[in-house]
């Protein structure tokens, strides 16, 4: 069969059969990306300016023979070190995400369900031979390397905007000084209030995302440049709705400023309008509602999640997924389930 009779047989399809072929597609070019080279990658890059101990920093490191692991489901040797100063032996994937995941080979379909969004039942399901208790360690520990990922310095225009998201215990079993709500509820008092948890964004006209949450209740000045002061310069011009914390930091850091009244009546000053930000914060919210409220301690880890999800366009692809394991696995990660289970929400 030509190409032109394939793309004509493709056109023909109604809307749930193009998305069972996509589906199909998709699955058949993850089947071909090697977990094994996506480890390999990892250890290159993790290792490009030479070998260090991940404990005391040391450089004096020698192979320390071998350990077995299961890769593409085969049985593969890979490499163990040890460290001359301290004594202590490591691998690769020592204190990362895949630290001691006895599934390595079923990461990249997980990666495959974060990008889609899926809940960890479904996961579980699509995954395969790991139970929705074991994908939540792997969700949180993985969220956990990307919400340290760095981003740059603002450049140009930076649209701020703050947003508000019910202050939520869901998964506590014995809640304080409340009753508990049946799916997130509602807020006791009216307007923002010390019940809610603020979430700044700011965004660049490059795209450049932050999006943090910064505490309960109304943003202050002082929050936001212990946030986000290190990543702004006086060349900055900031557009922010009518939030007089924005204005005061402003002033103080010699920054030009654009404000907008919520009532939407002035939405642009030529060039300078939160638009952008304003509809990051709709995207967000329409997002997170597939989690049916997601506990106020995570919350950071959803929001990077997010905006990971947008630099790649929620686009699900072998490059995609295997970049966002690699990336993920290149950043210091200590967290255990406990720590994981048993972690607060701090301001």
């Amino acid at each position: 069969m030509r190409k032109t009779d394939i793309l004509k047989a493709i056109q023909k399809l109604n809307p749930a059969e193009k998305h069972r072929l996509r589906e199909y597609l998709i699955d058949a070019l993850t089947a071909s990306s090697s977990t094994g080279n996506v480890l390999q990658e990892i250890s290159e890059r993790k290792n490009k300016s030479g070998y260090h101990c991940p404990d005391c920093e040391s450089k004096h490191i020698v192979r320390y023979g071998t350990y077995s692991t299961i890769v593409d489901g085969d049985e593969v040797e890979k490499q163990r070190y040890r460290c001359k100063a301290c004594k202590k032996t490591f691998t690769d994937l020592t204190n990362t995400a895949l630290y001691r995941t006895r599934h390595l080979n079923k990461w990249i379909k997980f990666i495959e369900c974060m990008i889609e969004g899926y809940s960890l039942r479904k996961s579980a399901e699509l995954v395969g031979n790991v139970t929705h208790v074991t994908l939540f360690y792997w969700r949180h520990k993985l969220l956990s390397s990307l919400k340290q990922m760095e981003i740059s310095n603002f450049e140009g225009i930076v649209e701020m905007d703050e947003t508000y998201f019910l202050y939520s215990e869901k998964g506590q079993r014995k809640i304080k000084d409340r009753k508990p709500r049946k799916r997130g509820g509602s807020a006791k008092k009216r307007g923002i209030s010390n019940e809610q948890v603020c979430v700044l964004v700011a965004r660049d006209r490059e795209k450049m995302t932050f999006s943090q949450t910064l505490g309960m209740g109304r943003l202050t000045k002082e929050q936001l440049d212990k946030a986000i002061g290190h990543k702004l310069s006086s060349e900055n011009v900031l557009c922010t709705d009518s939030w007089r914390a924005f204005k005061t930091y402003a002033a103080e850091k010699g920054m030009d400023i654009y404000q907008f009244k919520s009532d939407g009546k002035v939405r642009t000053k030529g060039l300078y309008h939160i638009q952008n930000v304003n509809n990051y914060h709709r995207r967000l919210k329409g997002w997170i509602q597939r989690f049916n409220g997601v506990a106020t301690k995570y919350l950071n880890y959803y929001l990077a999640w997010f905006q990971v999800l947008e630099s790649i366009q929620h686009q699900r692809n072998p490059i995609t997924m295997n970049d966002l394991m690699i990336k993920g696995n290149l950043i210091q990660n200590m967290e255990t389930y406990d720590t994981l289970r048993l972690s607060r929400f701090t301001i």
